[in-house]
């Protein structure tokens, strides 16, 4: 039987008593509180077009809907992408910022992400400018202007401590998603390799690169290894390189993506911070490992 759930931004929730009371009257079903005023469960709603309802009823308020099923709420394995998925900010966007080129590899990024552009040649596009850029400029932005997304280390934390395995498959650069892997507390990190000369970017990168293709065979594989069907697995990201393995993920959530993604992704958190991928498995705030 399906569930209705309903999930707000715990820093800033628009989940009230009112609201879900509001929509369990239209919906039917049972409410069930997993973080007071922040995330419920509404069980085996009656109503055929629950989800469209509560997003009527929900209107401006940034409050996230989706409905799932109930049996095998809980996924096995996580997939994650890294940039505006794990942390806040997109890594080579601010590498560039450091060369006064943020604003030309931005908007290169934007229409990658979009799906607008090969994300290959776009990502050798961006690299070539980046040559020259010193190894410790590189690891100064990273510990200065990397900021983790909230809710990521509950979440890792809390699905390893239920017996999954977390894995952060990222389209950017191992600089980067080793040291926050380890900081997010990730079982493995997988991504593109910048190449250097001494300790200078030489503007390429390692090939074979980490694209879409990567992230969906990195899943399939995670699945084969531990028994599990595609069904119990989970992936979030945001941009067009996340579609494949969204795709075929028992969960595949688009997290504050691009309306392309958003629209073609099976669950979609728009409001929500990573904390929210619990709630959507039917975790408890009790139950969350900080």
């Amino acid at each position: 039987m399906p569930v209705l759930s309903l999930i707000a931004n715990p820093a800033d929730s628009d989940l009230d008593v009112s609201l879900a009371a509001a929509v369990v009257q239209q919906t039917g079903g049972e409410l069930n509180w997993l973080n007071h005023e922040v995330a419920c469960d509404i069980l085996e709603p009656k109503a055929p077009n629950a989800l469209d309802i509560a997003r009527e009823l929900i209107g401006s308020r940034r409050v996230d809907a989706n409905v799932v099923p109930t049996e095998g709420r809980r996924k096995q394995v996580l997939v994650a992408d890294m940039d505006s998925t794990m942390i806040e900010q997109e890594c080579i966007d601010e590498l560039a910022a450091a060369l006064g080129l943020k604003a030309q590899v931005a908007e290169i990024t934007e229409r990658a992400m979009r799906g607008e552009l090969d994300f290959g040649q776009a990502l050798d596009t961006r690299v070539a400018l980046l040559k020259g850029l010193e190894r410790a400029t590189i690891e100064e932005i990273r510990r200065e202007a990397i900021t983790l997304t909230p809710g990521g280390r509950a979440l890792v934390h809390t699905m390893k401590a239920y017996g999954a395995f977390t894995s952060l498959v990222s389209g950017g650069f191992t600089l980067f998603a080793d040291y926050f892997a380890k900081r997010i507390g990730f079982d493995e990190a997988i991504a593109n390799v910048l190449q250097f000369d001494g300790d200078r970017l030489t503007g390429t990168v390692q090939k074979p690169i980490v694209d879409k293709n990567t992230k969906r065979i990195r899943l399939e594989a995670l699945a084969t290894e531990r028994g599990l069907s595609l069904s119990q697995t989970m992936a979030v990201g945001d941009g067009a390189n996340d579609l494949d393995m969204i795709g075929i993920a028992g969960f595949g959530v688009a997290l504050h993506a691009k309306p392309a993604v958003a629209t073609a992704a099976g669950y979609r958190i728009d409001h929500g911070d990573l904390t929210a991928l619990l709630y959507l498995q039917g975790y408890a705030e009790d139950d969350f490992v900080r």
